[in-house]
């Protein structure tokens, strides 16, 4: 008996460990970042909704058209999220369009509430308590025992569509109320009996540019049951009526009733659009044509699995690989498919017209502030074909509203944060290599962002750089310009600092097209940053017209012309030319030392964006093993596997591709050079998928446990000696392996010589 026992554990377990190394779904922990922040640096920089990450248990498939999610907020608001940890009370489980980790809106959502015993249509007498400890949450399904209630219910999701069933666990009257979630008194129900469905519209509204203002297109769905309805109807708050449609009334919904003994179910197929009802019931047809629910949760496990196994990591504790593939999950929801699955979509900026896509896909919901960062760029390491399809989107975009988009979301322009980093993003792709599409209209679009600026009506709408006239008068954009038709006003020194780096994006297209005038401006252009550098202070500060300096000066203190964060911050912000910011800070040292200041008086904060580059930029100085020390640093106390474990907005997945990156041992500080920049992995093997027939590989070897700090890395077997590779080399799919100590390694990469690009190098 023992021979035989002996044969089963080395056999068989062989075959339940390769099934068992595919199942990642199980380290992803979707209520991560539903609860306000309880990290080190969000506890003394964050303010108000910064303390949020403001994701949700979204269950879907990656970059999916509408994620669903339990619902403990009933509004579409700005900055509210559908779901927060502490809530007590559930609502509904809603269909969103909720922008991962954002302080936007909700638009053209969809809630379904199940009830039992009497009907109740307002939500405060609806609401019912809930427990933490009856919720099941995954990235493909979610489950909640609703006590209150007496039944279970369960949700999974495609793309376009999903399925909800609800199961009795005591005989009584069940009433599934169906909403539209319009804060604008608007929308659409209808029943319809004999097809067993309900179907409507949520019309999606502007914020920021154009705010109030009709976006052009309507959340629709279509929500099909599996069984007869004794009882039907529609309301508007507490007003219950006979009829079988309603529109354009506050708090409206439709309702329909059952008689169920225990263990019964009621299923539901629900398939949504942005172009028309029609549409989301072809989606439906499409995605879920049967009622096996387990069969489209499989699918949809599958879809995900499939996405998240492109990075597959071994060794290190459980936590982190928890973290890890958190927040993998949380950088693959955005940016949103918009086409239906015939091709059609609402054109870009315009008023329910609709367009047809003779490949690819579509898509929408660009934090693009936020995600050309880390988030695209990890993109584009593990998915081109898609990233392909993101930058396509974006020049469908500009050739149909005759304007490249700065933030486009809810399929219009918004004009929302500073900068021009769709320039940024797609500069970055296409040097990547990542060019199936029209690269003149491309960079016509671009550079049409970088020299014009638009007729008044046109700006007022989002179009265009905001203070681009000022910015090309004076190569900076000056305090006396406060940037009123903006929603964030001001901010002269952010906006000069991320306009460089724009400015440089597109030089470097322009090189590579042999556009050599554009190029050589632009360069030029992309200097700007210094501009802004006051020597006497050592930092950036605001500057008038004139040349003078703003006076009323403090390194740590939020000024009004820096955007969420201060003037310490921000000064690092030079991400195409760290050695010339080395030079006007006095060299490399006087960098070390102004990196190490940030630092040691705790004015790093990981919960905005603008710093995610500043712990990798002492690979650019004589000392990178302080890289090393403080991203391990950020990886340990800014990251949890808890609800309050983001440290901020996760804005569109950049916290969380932060993560991503980090961990790998990888980070972008200028995506568009194409260089990642080196640390210490946490794991002791990296595969990462660069293509369908390529891996590369990272292998990390530690003299102890306690080993965190590089002392020799190897490439292909090969001494390695620079703190960074460029993307070209991991495209190759080859072998990196690093080798840590526990005592830092102060000549690894000190040289000069091994250290990444920049304008001025």
């Amino acid at each position: 008996m023992r021979f035989i026992y002996i044969l089963c554990c080395c056999m068989f377990p062989v075959t339940l460990l390769a099934q068992d190394s595919n199942k990642l779904l199980q380290y992803v922990q979707p209520l991560v970042g539903t609860a306000n922040s309880t990290t080190t640096a969000a506890l003394k920089h964050g303010e108000g909704t910064e303390h949020l990450a403001n994701t949700i248990p979204a269950v879907g498939v990656p970059f999916g058209m509408t994620q669903w999610t339990p619902q403990t907020r009933t509004t579409e608001e700005k900055c509210v999220a559908p779901y927060y940890y502490k809530d007590q009370k559930l609502s509904g489980f809603r269909g969103t369009h909720w922008i991962s980790g954002s302080c936007t809106q909700d638009y053209g959502s969809v809630t379904v509430m199940p009830i039992t015993g009497k009907l109740r249509t307002k939500a405060a007498d609806f609401a019912a308590p809930f427990s933490h400890g009856q919720e099941t949450a995954a990235s493909d399904y979610y489950r909640l025992n609703l006590e209150h209630y007496g039944l279970t219910a369960e949700l999974t999701a495609l793309a376009r569509s999903s399925m909800l069933q609800f199961t009795m666990n005591t005989a009584d009257s069940l009433f599934l109320l169906v909403m539209p979630n319009s804060d604008e008194q608007k929308g659409f129900v209808q029943i319809d009996q004999a097809r067993k469905e309900i179907v409507g519209y949520n019309p999606a509204f502007r914020i920021y540019q154009g705010w109030g203002e009709p976006a052009g297109f309507s959340g629709y769905f279509v929500i099909q049951v599996d069984r007869d309805f004794s009882r039907k109807g529609t309301f508007s708050g507490n007003e219950v009526l006979q009829s079988d449609s309603l529109s354009n009334r506050e708090n409206l919904g439709a309702f329909i009733g059952f008689n169920l003994k225990k263990g019964e179910q009621v299923k539901l197929r629900v398939g949504t659009s942005f172009s028309s009802i029609a549409a989301a019931r072809k989606n439906l047809e499409a995605e879920i044509p049967a009622w096996s629910f387990e069969q489209v949760r499989s699918r949809s496990a599958q879809a995900w699995q499939k996405a998240l196994q492109r990075i597959q990591v071994k060794g290190g504790a459980e936590k982190d690989k928890s973290i890890f593939y958190t927040a993998l999950y949380h950088s693959m929801q955005h940016p949103r498919l918009f086409n239906d699955a015939d091709g059609t979509y609402p054109k870009f900026a315009h008023q329910y017209e609709l367009a047809q896509l003779t490949g690819g896909n579509y898509y929408d919901d660009f934090s693009m502030w936020d995600t050309y960062r880390a988030q695209l760029p990890l993109l584009e390491m593990i998915q081109p074909d898609l990233v392909n399809d993101f930058v396509s989107s974006f020049i469908l975009k500009g050739q149909q509203g005759k304007w490249l988009p700065i933030f486009p979301c809810w399929n219009s322009y918004t004009g929302a944060m500073i900068g021009d980093h769709g320039t940024a993003f797609i500069a970055s792709a296409y040097l990547k290599g990542i060019r199936d599409y029209d690269v003149e209209q491309a960079y016509a679009l671009m550079r049409q962002n970088a020299f014009d600026t638009p007729g008044w009506e046109e700006y007022v709408d989002g179009k265009g750089r905001r203070a681009l006239a000022s910015y090309l008068k004076y190569n900076y954009v000056p305090m006396e310009d406060s940037v009123q038709e903006a929603f964030h006003k001001k901010e002269q020194v952010s906006r000069t600092l991320e306009y460089a780096f724009d400015d440089y994006a597109l030089a470097m297209v322009a090189e590579a097209l042999g556009k050599e005038q554009d190029s050589k401006q632009l360069r030029q252009r992309a200097l700007n940053y210094r501009h802004v550098f006051d020597r006497s202070k050592g930092l950036m500060n605001g500057r008038y017209a004139d040349g003078s300096w703003y006076a009323s000066y403090h390194a740590d203190k939020k000024l009004p012309f820096i955007t969420e964060g201060t003037p310490r911050q921000y000064t690092f912000y030079v991400p195409q030319d760290i050695p010339g910011l080395a030079k006007l800070m006095g060299g490399t040292k006087q960098l070390e030392n102004a990196l190490d200041s940030i630092f040691m008086k705790g004015e790093y904060w990981h919960g905005n964006e603008p710093g995610h580059q500043i712990p990798f930029l002492y690979n650019y100085t004589a000392s990178p093993w302080k890289t090393q020390r403080e991203v391990k640093k950020i990886l340990v106390e800014e990251y949890t596997d808890g609800p309050g474990g983001l440290s901020g907005n996760d804005d569109a997945g950049q916290m969380s591709a932060w993560y991503v990156l980090a961990a790998i041992g990888l980070y972008p500080v200028d995506p568009v050079s194409g260089e990642y920049l080196l640390t210490s992995p946490l794991f002791e093997q990296v595969t990462i998928q660069v293509a369908a027939d390529k891996s590369m590989e990272i292998v990390t070897h530690k003299k102890s446990s306690q080993s965190s700090y590089i002392h020799a890395v190897k490439y292909n077997g090969k001494a390695y000696n620079n703190s960074f590779i460029k993307h070209a080399d991991l495209l190759k799919g080859e072998k990196l392996e690093i080798y840590l100590q526990d005592e830092p390694d102060k000549k690894w990469a000190a040289k000069a010589v091994n250290r990444p690009s920049g304008l001025s190098k």
